[in-house]
């Protein structure tokens, strides 16, 4: 094999040799073997030898220090997608290898509908792959970063292609393990073709500025070491550097400002011997210079979720520039640069650290979160919306943070605790205060969430929350309320019908008539069938056609669609009738629960008015007036009849609009009118015509349609009113 003896693994074993002692590095020879036969003389998109790209994924996780089945899996990454299956990596490598290079493979073999919905199973399946072993997202990764650095090889729409999802996720990600460098490697690649103008015009200016922006950097640590000297803290180091690309771009488009604005294009870190030694640093820095108020963080008290811990400070330092400064101790600066491979969990003999356990149950919980999100286009909005760039950090009262983005409600919260939590929200005290639930998290807020067992989450929820994951529980709790009241409606509307037909749902089931039903009607099973049927995807009149002899119901279509829409809804609602039934206000349908509909807006029906029953799609019936003008242009074939039931002490809403002359004092007339009539006005709007009228269109509160016209009437006979209409 000639690239095989061109290109060898050596320089990756004596990499490897440097940090795993004790460990037996042929499986690297093994592993090399595989890829060379597997590859062989395919190249990269970017032209050179596959072998090469092999070669540095592996090798720059073994320069990250990570254990051999991740170096190993990082040179076998591509062999799947060539035919080498997962029990021949299982049978060489191992269970955990197989897993990982699996875990890190894209979806090839299966087609999908659309482009959307295979980039969102990929996503969905590595989602799955990092929640078992956080290993699989280090090589994809390291990959990726790999290919970032080749991209000016491939062609424009493959650049902004793969650069856009750096940027959604892959970057995104880093953060999420802490691994910062990688994360800021990503950003300013995909920066560079995702805007390349912007990023050739600002790499440019930046270098011009070097010498000037240097001096600064030597002037300032200088100041640095003199101060802390003074006060008797001798740091390890102090370290200026320019912020990577991709910020100062943000930083410049979110503010809107011009890059001579932009005075903390330098980040300094103060690296110092202990906590204690951090805190005094702080100290002697503020006694120095004036902090910018706001910008004080302490994430050494309360770390991130990626357990990164440091503190921040942005002080106005020399010429009166601002300057950040970051303050950690030598272990914190590792956990902050190298992330969750700091202290790798899967080094030989080394147990999961605590922090470690819970930045994994944080990913399973995301997994979790995403897990019942079917919608492509939902699912990847919901995952870019998971992986934010946090901008406020609030505590738990025990002391634990989390992260969420600007705009963020106590809801938010709730469902960061858990997702119960955020089903049953009520409240919440910020602070030791009570505050509504559209109050708007701030850095440092103590949030405490005050929940009930009788609470539910509200569609009107959806328009609080920011948080993907809050947004995703909503949905799923309103889609199996729907599901749930669609099965109810399904299976009373079945029932009704099939006892027309001298037989019941049960006995249907019970004979096996049921598996005819279900292939006429296409539906999986009996509960899809009736969740359909609830749900107006499956029609009354196709339900009814499905248990009916087909010459039967030919006839009866034919004689009824053959009137006008008008007649149809005359014909359902001859025989409705006002059900006297205690317990129970509102409408009926054949004994099914009034819950299950709705007053339509558009018409407002009252006790008294003809009314047919419009099945919706995910939301139960819709209650019409017969001359309803939505509803008989509607489709007939999802009309159902319905009834008033027990109407005692309930009041519903109608609208009248009232011409009148317009004179001082006319809108308290038809007010006192309405009141002494024991109806309410709870909406009201009023103009003066160029007919110089007064035009009043109100909607008041009534027990009946005979409770409307008796006040009608009332109004129609006050003296300056001119016509009296109901809308």
């Amino acid at each position: 094999m000639p690239h095989g003896s061109m290109i060898n693994p050596r320089g990756l074993k004596v990499l490897a040799a440097n940090y795993l002692q004790d460990v037996d590095l042929s499986l690297i020879d093994e592993a090399w073997a595989v890829v060379v036969k597997v590859h062989g003389g395919k190249r990269h998109f970017s032209g050179e030898p596959y072998l090469i790209h092999a070669l540095e994924v592996a090798s720059m996780l073994a320069s990250m220090h990570l254990d051999l089945d991740t170096v190993l899996a990082g040179m076998l990454h591509g062999v799947i997608k060539e035919g080498f299956t997962r029990e021949q990596l299982k049978e060489k490598f191992g269970d955990d290898v197989a897993a990982i290079v699996e875990g890190s493979t894209r979806i090839t073999e299966v087609q999908y509908d659309s482009k959307l919905a295979s980039q969102a199973e990929n996503v969905r399946k590595l989602l799955l792959a990092i929640a078992a072993d956080i290993r699989v997202l280090l090589v994809k990764l390291v990959d990726r970063l790999q290919d970032m650095f080749l991209l000016d090889m491939v062609d424009r729409e493959v650049q902004v292609e793969m650069a856009r999802e750096t940027m959604d996720l892959y970057a995104p990600l880093a953060s999420r393990i802490g691994i910062d460098w990688l994360k800021r490697e990503l950003e300013d690649l995909a920066f560079k073709y995702l805007y390349p103008l912007e990023h050739a015009d600002l790499a440019g200016r930046l270098e011009n500025s070097l010498d000037e922006r240097q001096e600064y950097v030597d002037e300032v640590i200088a100041i640095l070491h003199e101060k802390l000297a003074e006060n008797s803290i001798t740091p390890m180091r102090i370290i200026g550097r320019p912020k990577h690309l991709f910020s100062i771009y943000k930083k410049l488009v979110v503010q809107n400002i011009p890059l001579e604005r932009v005075y903390d294009k330098v980040a300094f870190r103060i690296i110092v011997d202990s906590v204690n030694e951090c805190y005094e640093s702080l100290g002697v820095i503020h006694a120095n210079w004036a902090p910018v108020p706001g910008r004080i963080k302490d994430f050494i008290s309360s770390p991130k979720a990626n357990n990164y811990q440091s503190i921040h400070t942005t002080v106005v330092g020399p010429r009166g520039h601002f300057i950040e400064i970051q303050i950690r101790t030598e272990e914190m600066d590792r956990v902050a640069q190298e992330g969750v491979a700091a202290h790798w969990a899967y080094k030989e003999g080394q147990k999961v650290s605590q922090r470690d356990a819970q930045l994994f149950r944080e990913l399973k919980k995301l997994v979790k979160s995403l897990h019942e999100v079917e919608d492509p286009r939902e699912f990847l909005d919901s995952v870019k919306g998971e992986l934010y760039e946090p901008d406020v950090y609030a505590l738990t009262p025990g002391g634990q943070v989390k992260e969420f983005p600007l705009g963020s409600c106590p809801i938010d919260f709730a469902y960061a605790v858990h997702t119960e939590v955020g089903d049953h929200c009520v409240g919440a005290k910020v602070n030791g205060r009570l505050v509504p639930l559209k109050y708007q998290l701030q850095i440092g807020d103590i949030v405490e969430i005050i929940t009930s067992p009788n609470q539910r989450p509200r569609r009107g929820w959806l328009d609080l929350v920011k948080t993907s994951r809050a947004k995703a529980r909503i949905r799923n709790w309103l889609r199996r309320e729907e599901k749930e009241k669609a099965l109810k409606l399904g299976r009373e509307i079945c029932e009704r019908e099939i006892k027309n037909n001298n037989t019941s749902l049960k006995k249907i089931v019970k004979s096996g008539h049921i598996r005819l039903l279900l292939k006429t009607l296409r539906c999986n099973s009996l509960e899809d069938m009736l969740v359909k049927v609830g749900s107006g995807t499956i029609t009354v009149q196709t339900l009814i056609k499905a248990l009916q002899p087909p010459e039967l119901q030919q006839e009866k279509d034919n004689a009824a669609y053959d009137l006008p829409p008008e007649e149809l809804a005359a014909r359902l609602v001859g025989q409705q009738t006002v059900e006297k039934e205690q317990g129970k206000a509102g409408i009926s349908i054949d004994g099914i629960d009034g819950m299950l509909v709705k007053i339509s807006q558009c018409c407002n029906p009252l006790p008294g008015d003809g009314i047919v029953g419009f099945i919706t799609t995910g939301r139960g019936v819709s209650v019409h007036k017969a001359d309803c003008v939505n509803l008989l242009s509607s489709d007939p074939r999802r009309w159902i009849e319905v009834s008033w039931a027990g109407l005692d002490d309930k009041h519903y809403k109608a609208g009248i609009h009232v011409s009148a002359e317009n004179r001082r004092g006319i809108f308290a007339e038809v007010s006192s009118a309405i009141s002494s009539d024991n109806a309410n006005i709870v909406e009201v709007s009023a103009h003066v015509t160029p007919a110089d009228t007064a035009d009043l269109t109100l909607t008041v509160e009534v027990e009946n349609l005979d409770h409307l016209q008796v006040l009608m009437q009332h109004i129609r006979q006050m003296e300056h009113v001119i016509s009296v209409r109901r809308l």
